[in-house]
Formats: C-alpha cells, sequence, structure tokens
C-alpha cells in the first residue's frame, strides 16, 4: 500500500466513524508559546481539550506535519527516526472513550477493507493500572494475555512519568499498538491511544482528578505503518523516502545503497532537505534565533554530510523538486514556492560553505597548539565556540579531529549546548502545552470577547476578568500599579494584535473610574487590555465604556489599507513570486516583507510607489465580507503560506485589483489613505526583501522635510536653484578631486624626499638598514605607506615608525623578507617598544602594529626598540 493511499484511508475511516477531517495545522503553531514547531497531532486542537470556546465538533481525524528534533542524532541512524515527519490521529473531545479508539483501531488495522494485517503479528501495552484498556484488549478484542504487556508511568502515560513529576495539568494514561513482521526479532510501535481522562493537581499521592470530560488523542506514524505495509526494513526505504534518498546520492555524487556506509549520511541528508523544504515554504526562513536557528542547524548538518563525503560545492537545493514531487498530492502548494525555497537554500549553503572555510583555518590552529602541548582532545569550549560563532558543526569538528587522531570532550560540549537551549528555547514538546493560565479560568462566565472595532470606536462592555501579577483578581483598587494589568470585557471595539496590526490604545472609563489602555492583545478568543489604572477602582461586574483612540487607529487603518496596495504594486512590476512574508502595521507606518531574490532597483521602487499612490488617487471601494475559507480561496483572495485560518475568514477587497484574506481593520476608500513614500529597502535574509514606508501625514512630513533638506544644502553649496542642486553639487566633486589630485603629487614629492631623508640617516647594522624614526602626525595607513616606498630602495630593511599625542601612541614595525627568513619577528620587536609607552601589540612576522598609552615616553620606546633590534643582529 502507498502512503498516499495510507494517509486516504485512515481519513477515510475515522470520517465514517463520525470524524470530522480537519487539514493539517501549520508547522509553527500561530499564538502558542509552549513549542517552537507543531509536534503532535493534538496541538491544533489545544483550546478543544482545554474546553475553550465553542465546540464545533467533538469528533476529528486528521494528518498532521510535525517536526521534532530532540532524537536528531538518531537521523539516519535508525529505521524510524526523523525530524519532518506525518502523524495520522483521531481525536475526541468529550465524546467516545476508550471502548471505541481500541476497537476502532484495531478494526483499521485488521479488517481486510482497511489495512487488512495479521491479528497474530500485533502485541498492545497499556498502563500498568489501567485494568479498563486491559479488559477492553483481553476480553472484547480476545489480544491474548501474552501479547498484551503493563508497563509503568514512564512508558504508558502522557505527560511521561507525569503522575510522580508532573507537570499539572490534563494527563492521562495510553495503550501503544505494535507489529511485528514474521521472522522479526523485534517489534516496532506503529500507533499510541492516549486516554487523557485525569487532571494532575500537585504532588502524589491522591493527585489525579478525574475530568468531568474525557477525551482521546491518537497518533499513528504515517512513514512508519507504510514501511510496515510495503515490507521493508526501514521508512527510508518507502515510496517517499526512498526517491528522497536517492535524489540525495545524486545530488551529491555517489550511489546510494541503504546496507552502505554512505547510507546513513544520505538518508540524514533526504530527511533533512525535506524538513527545510516544508519549513522554508511557510515562510519559516533560516535565521539565527527560535524556528528559523532550528532550520539553519538543520540544513547545515545535511551540506556538512555532503561535504564530508566529497561535495564542497551547494547541492542540497537540488533536491527541492523531488520533495514537492514526492509529496505532491497531500501538499500541492508546495510546487507553488519550490523557486523560492531552492533559492533560500541555496543562498543559505553558499553562507556556510564560505563559513566552513573559515572555520577549518580556526580549528587547524587549535589543532597546532594541541600537539605542541601535547594534548590529545579539543576542549567543549572551543568545539562550542566552533559551533556558534563560526556554525562549525560539531560532527566537521569531530570528523577532522579524528583525522588527527584526537577526540572532542563531547560531555562539555553537550553542557553548553544545554545552557543555550535554556536560553535560546526548545523545539522539544512540551508537556505544559495542555496547561491553563488565568485567562483561561475566565471561560467559566465568557466564552469569548466579541469585536465590535469593524463598526464603532466606543462602546459598552462588562468587566469579565482582571489579570494582576499574572493572578486573575476580582477587583484593582491600586491606582498606579507598577506592572501593567490585564483587563478583559465581554464585548470590545478594540483591536487586539493580529495579522501584523498592532494592538489599539485608549481608555476604559466608568462614572468613577478610569483604565489607560497602552496596548491590546489577543488570547484564545479574548481581547486583553493592558495598562494602567488611573483613578478609581475596577471590579469584576463592572460596566465601562471603551473609547479607542480615534486619530491612531485612523492612522494604522491608512497603514493597514496600505500594505495592501503595496502588495499588488509588487506584484505587478516585480512579479507574482513577490508574496507577503510578513507585515508590521502602526500608526501612518508599516514595514512589510516579500519574497524577492535580488535587490530592487531605484527605477523598480518608483515604478512600485507610482503605483501605489495611482491606487489612492484612484479612491477605489474598500469593502470586507466573511465567508467560508474554500469559496475565499476559490474566488482569487490572496492568503499567506504558513498562516493558519479559521473556516469562516474575512476578505478584504480593494476595487477589483486587490483581494486579501484579513482580519484587520482598514478604510473605506483608498484615497483616505492619503499619500505613500516609501522611506526604505532593505534585504532581511536570503530571498526575503523589505520596504518600510510612510502614510497619510507621516508621509507628507516627510516630503516637506526632504524638500526643506534639499533647500538647505542649495544655499549651502550656492547653488540658484534647487533644480541647480546636482549639477552644482557634481561641480564641486570636481573640484574636490582635482585638488586632491593636486595635493597627492605634492605629498608624493615631499615623501621621496623624506624617504630619502630617512635612508640617509639609517643604522647599519650588520649590512641592516635600520630606520627609527618619531613622526608627530602620521596615522597608522601613512606609516604603511611609507614603508612601502621604503622596501623598494632599501633591502635588508628594519624599520620601527611611532606617533603619539593626546594619551594615545602607535607604534608599527616591517622586516625585509630576508631578516624574516632568519627567524626574526616585527611582531616581538613591536612588543619590545610598546611595553615602554604602556601598551601592546602583534601582528605578522614581517609587518606588525602595537599601541600605548603614555606619548611623552615615546623617544625612549623607539630608542629601546632599536637596542632590541641590535642585540637579535
Amino acid at each position: 500500500m502507498k502512503t498516499d493511499e495510507l494517509r486516504e484511508k485512515y481519513l477515510a475511516f475515522f470520517e465514517s466513524k463520525g470524524c470530522v477531517r480537519r487539514p493539517s495545522d501549520v508547522l509553527v503553531p500561530r499564538g502558542d508559546k509552549s513549542v517552537l514547531f507543531t509536534p503532535a497531532g493534538m496541538n491544533q486542537f489545544k483550546n478543544q481539550f482545554l474546553g475553550i470556546g465553542k465546540l464545533e465538533y467533538t469528533r476529528a481525524t486528521t494528518c498532521q506535519k510535525c517536526l521534532r528534533t530532540g532524537d536528531i542524532d538518531n537521523v539516519g541512524n535508525t529505521a524510524y527516526h526523523h525530524t519532518f515527519f506525518e502523524m495520522l490521529g483521531n481525536f475526541s473531545f468529550g465524546d467516545y472513550f476508550k471502548q471505541e479508539a481500541i476497537s476502532w483501531a484495531w478494526e483499521f488495522l485488521t479488517t481486510k477493507k482497511w489495512l487488512g494485517l495479521d491479528p497474530a503479528t500485533l502485541s498492545v501495552t497499556v498502563y500498568q493500572d489501567d485494568d479498563e484498556a486491559y479488559n477492553i484488549w483481553h476480553d472484547e478484542i480476545k489480544v491474548p494475555s501474552a501479547r498484551i504487556r503493563r508497563e509503568g508511568e514512564g512508558e504508558n502515560f502522557w505527560p511521561a512519568s507525569a503522575p510522580s513529576n508532573g507537570p499539572d495539568g490534563v494527563c492521562g494514561p495510553c495503550s501503544e499498538i505494535y507489529y511485528q513482521a514474521p521472522g522479526a526479532k523485534s517489534s516496532v510501535e506503529i500507533w499510541n491511544l492516549v486516554f487523557t481522562q485525569f487532571n494532575r493537581v500537585g504532588p502524589p499521592p491522591d493527585n489525579l482528578r478525574p475530568l468531568p470530560k474525557k477525551n482521546i488523542d491518537t497518533g499513528m506514524g504515517l512513514e512508519r505503518t507504510a514501511a510496515v505495509l510495503q515490507g521493508v526494513e526501514s521508512n527510508f526505504e518507502n515510496d517517499v523516502l526512498k526517491p528522497l534518498c536517492l535524489a540525495a546520492a545524486d545530488a551529491v555524487g555517489i550511489a546510494y545503497d541503504f546496507g552502505s556506509p554512505h547510507g546513513r549520511p544520505l538518508r540524514r541528508i533526504a530527511d533533512h532537505a525535506r524538513a527545510v523544504t516544508f519549513c522554508i515554504h511557510e515562510n519559516v526562513v533560516p535565521d539565527n534565533e527560535m524556528q528559523g536557528y532550528v532550520v539553519r542547524q538543520l540544513l547545515r548538518r545535511a551540506v556538512l554530510e555532503g561535504y564530508l563525503l566529497g561535495r564542497k560545492d551547494p547541492f542540497l537545493y537540488r533536491l527541492v523538486p523531488k520533495v514537492a514531487e514526492v509529496m505532491r498530492h497531500p501538499y500541492p502548494e508546495l510546487r507553488e514556492t519550490v523557486e523560492r525555497v531552492t533559492f533560500v537554500i541555496k543562498a543559505e549553503e553558499e553562507y556556510f560553505l564560505r563559513t566552513v572555510e573559515k572555520g577549518l583555518k580556526k580549528l587547524e590552529r587549535a589543532i597546532d597548539i594541541l600537539r605542541k602541548e601535547g594534548r590529545n582532545s579539543i576542549c567543549g569550549d572551543d568545539a562550542f565556540d566552533l559551533h556558534q560563532t563560526d556554525g562549525f558543526l560539531i560532527e566537521l569538528t569531530e570528523a577532522i579531529a579524528a583525522r588527527n587522531n584526537l577526540s572532542v570532550d563531547r560531555a562539555r560540549f553537550r553542557e553548553l549546548m544545554r545552557q543555550h537551549k535554556k536560553t535560546s528555547g526548545s523545539d522539544a514538546f512540551d508537556a505544559e502545552v495542555m496547561q491553563a493560565g488565568p485567562i483561561e479560568a475566565i471561560r467559566e462566565t465568557c466564552a469569548a470577547t466579541e469585536f465590535l472595532g469593524y463598526e464603532t470606536l466606543q462602546a459598552d462592555g462588562e468587566i469579565v476578568g482582571i489579570v494582576a501579577e499574572n493572578r486573575l483578581v476580582d477587583v484593582l483598587d491600586e491606582v498606579g500599579h507598577e506592572s501593567s494589568v490585564a483587563v478583559v470585557l465581554n464585548r470590545t471595539p478594540f483591536y487586539g494584535e493580529a495579522g501584523g496590526q498592532v494592538g489599539d490604545s485608549g481608555v476604559l472609563a466608568g462614572s468613577e473610574c478610569e483604565f489607560k489602555v497602552q496596548d491590546t492583545q489577543r488570547h484564545g478568543g479574548f481581547i486583553v487590555h493592558k495598562g494602567h489604572l488611573r483613578r478609581g477602582r475596577l471590579a469584576v461586574g463592572m460596566i465601562l465604556n471603551a473609547r479607542v483612540d480615534a486619530e491612531r487607529r485612523a492612522g494604522i487603518r491608512r497603514a493597514h489599507s496600505a500594505t495592501h496596495l503595496l502588495h499588488h504594486a509588487l506584484q505587478k512590476t516585480l512579479g507574482s513570486h513577490a508574496t507577503q512574508r510578513g507585515s508590521k502595521v502602526d500608526k501612518d507606518w508599516l514595514r512589510f516583507d516579500f519574497t524577492q531574490p535580488r535587490a530592487i532597483s531605484r527605477e523598480q521602487l518608483v515604478e512600485i510607489e507610482n503605483r501605489i499612490n495611482a491606487r489612492v488617487a484612484e479612491g477605489a471601494t474598500v469593502s470586507a465580507e466573511v465567508m467560508d475559507l474554500e469559496a475565499a480561496r476559490k474566488s482569487g483572495a490572496t492568503a499567506l503560506f504558513g498562516e493558519k485560518y479559521p473556516d469562516r475568514v474575512r476578505v478584504v477587497s480593494m476595487g477589483d485589483f486587490s483581494r486579501e484574506l484579513c482580519g484587520g481593520t482598514h478604510l473605506s476608500n483608498t484615497g483616505q489613505v492619503g499619500l505613500c513614500k516609501i522611506v526604505g529597502e532593505e534585504s532581511v535574509a536570503a530571498g526575503t526583501r523589505r520596504i518600510t514606508a510612510l502614510t497619510g501625514g507621516k508621509a507628507l512630513e516627510k516630503v516637506r522635510h526632504d524638500e526643506q533638506l534639499l533647500i538647505e544644502l542649495a544655499q549651502l553649496v550656492k547653488a540658484p536653484r534647487i533644480e541647480d542642486l546636482a549639477q552644482r553639487v557634481s561641480s564641486l566633486v570636481e573640484e574636490v578631486r582635482t585638488l586632491k589630485q593636486n595635493l597627492h603629487k605634492a605629498s608624493a614629492q615631499a615623501a621621496v624626499g623624506l624617504v630619502d631623508e630617512l635612508i640617509a640617516k639609517a643604522v647599519d647594522v650588520g649590512g641592516v638598514k635600520i630606520i627609527v624614526h618619531q613622526a608627530a602626525d602620521w596615522d597608522a595607513d601613512t606609516m604603511r605607506a611609507h614603508i612601502d616606498q621604503l622596501r623598494g630602495k632599501v633591502s635588508p630593511l628594519a624599520v620601527l615608525f611611532g606617533s603619539g599625542g593626546e594619551g594615545k601612541v602607535v607604534l608599527i614595525a616591517a622586516l625585509s623578507k630576508e631578516l624574516v627568513e632568519k627567524g626574526l619577528s616585527a611582531g616581538d620587536w613591536v612588543k619590545a617598544a610598546a611595553k615602554v609607552v604602556g601598551g601592546g601589540g602583534g601582528g605578522r612576522p614581517d609587518l606588525a602594529q602595537a599601541g600605548g598609552k603614555v606619548p611623552e615616553k615615546l623617544p625612549q620606546a623607539l630608542a629601546e626598540g632599536l637596542e632590541f633590534l641590535r642585540s637579535k643582529l
């Protein structure tokens, strides 16, 4: 059975059981800070499991894109580990429970209509105290007791060891299903059924409280089960991953064989290529922080494997079309971004390969020092520095160390990496994902905040929650509270930050109180007003008048509508590839990131700005309509890759030229933008450019500021009119150039005379000309220029120049090639002189520089420098 067929059969089977088929969530869950990447199928149903919001369905089934790196070192080594993988799952939110979950799992696995596995090849585990699950398996499914194994909380509880070690929150026992092929020595886990039936509260004993509604969360590894059904020994041999392994081998330039020494690195390349392709497709690009850091490390690990196999130029980018091809049935959208993903990967490969060469030189120096000191191990600190500073992966350090019969202190390296992860974040599946914060408790009285801000900027709302010092309180009467307080209303016109648009500011006011709102955020359906109490007191149940800062909101609306105009202008000017990657919208200010592999010319920027303002002058109608997501897509509305949308979406249209999915606040007419002025364009990542622009009053201020600047410049250079400014500046530049040329000629003539004078005054020691000279106002460049001229006239030669003033000293020493070959060092010479002036330095054997802090001792330093060299000669 092919992988695509297995995926479809699974989803169809659970649809037949009343489950709603839901699409995969994005790889980076929006608004969920507990994880960097989606690690399991249950993550998108967090609210349903916690009872947050209205339940639109109580049964669901998905095939979820997941990414984990906790077992990254096992990828390619074992038969079943991956970074990116797909998880088949079926879920119940207070609906069906163990009886159905177990029975349906067995039916799907063993019935001929579905997978048709031989029951004799299957065995199960249950939690040691879960007699209910054991009895269902044994008494109803008829699995022999010899094939049912009881396990402790470390193996068969979710989260692992939760009863004893926590965390507090939703948890429960699980039951795993294993497959063992006829004649095989071991079995493989293919399905895990989790029965979330408890709420852990505090340490044991008696800390597992039954939930009022019990849930089901199951996970079946798609790649693993496909390998079982296809009778192959590893996931990497199934019909999706084997072609990627072969493509990796072709890109590297060697043959692929599963059992060969080259098999493991090629499997890792295939796995990581698929992972980074999906990430970059969803606009998660290589970076030094958070998800971008993980993507960068995955990409570099893959490149490293090729490098160690002898491929020293970029190759990973060539696998992107193959990834899109083998994954085309479930994810046809991958084909739309092949060009962009390819460009990003290739650019990162080129950058990394340059750092590899730099790191190699650094590592070679470290190895030389080790040998001189008689040590045989590279310390963990050096390996970590190479890893973090130079992007030099630990595997490459170990490989090069092994070639030199050296080891690496991995234990110390791992400790430093652990410390780093604590500060930079971890992508491991965080069990606290199922814990509820103080705001969640508000749901007992209010399901969500009703947003009124599309229609009005002022409305009455009831306080349903107050959070101060991260605690839910009923009353707030401390005016001037040091940290900001969060107030939640049942209805509000305030826009909570989302979709790149900043949150509103304003006032919540009552007859005897006033709360200044400085920012507005969203939290799981609630709109949270953050700020400070200015007078009076607040209490849950109180009715307040919520008033948005109208002037600020108007500026935000202008800027947000302008981003849609900019997006349209970019696609018309640069091409359809120029799609949005992210944005930030504030009062009359916007920042817009988009896909673009090359810099934008000045002419193109002018054209983009002209297109925007032409649409502004057109005064096109701006309208919004709420519709089903699928209908919106069919209508041509633009959506962002990597963004999760609800079933019902808001579509914002501008005239007949722009149609986008957007929940932000907008103008009613494009003419209300007034003016849009582009003020910046830059690169922010490989394949991503950023435009910054102003609208409305800020755009007009910018134009007037620039006009005033031109007037002042014209006056400074004595141009009759602004129109004559360019010509006048060009004329002045030419005058300066001529003056510099004349000055250079005069300086050169003077330098020739000084060089001859220095040679005439040189001290001769054994045929070596030694020139020691104190210059009044020379900088280092002037000293080097004179050294170059001296070298052209005299050899063998030794030169020591010094200049000082205002508490600083500059010293430069130079030796000719003959003296360096005799073992003399300019670095040693300049250090000897620098000691006298309270400084130090160094450099190459033939040229070195030093500094000092005592300029009054410069004559003494030069004298001692002369005697130092005399003694060496």
